[in-house]
């Protein structure tokens, strides 16, 4: 058996009690729960986001629902550090430093 990596997105759970936080554990994994912000976060399958979601939000205790946008950013930072210029103070470190 080869190990296989999946693809996972991060959904975020706010509910009214924090009661029916471990109740959530049959849609995905949790990953983290604020007792302060009563947010529950779960990672689920990417293929199984949408339907998932939709089940979450006809719960009668999830206040609201919300997808993390990270797969969707791009996080290839190779060619973006000759684009920004450095400011004074920045300039006068590296002067300091030769």
């Amino acid at each position: 058996m080869a190990f296989e990596v999946r693809k996972r997105q991060g959904v975020f759970v706010y509910l009214y009690h924090l009661k029916q936080s471990k109740q959530l554990r049959k849609y995905g994994s949790i990953q983290y729960v604020s007792r302060k912000m009563k947010y529950v976060l779960l990672y689920l399958d990417r293929s199984q986001v949408e339907e998932t979601v939709a089940k979450l939000r006809q719960l009668r205790y999830v206040k609201e629902v919300l997808v993390s946008k990270r797969p969707e950013l791009p996080t290839n930072f190779d060619n973006s550090l000759g684009k920004f210029k450095l400011t004074e103070e920045d300039q006068e470190k590296f002067r300091d430093k030769e």
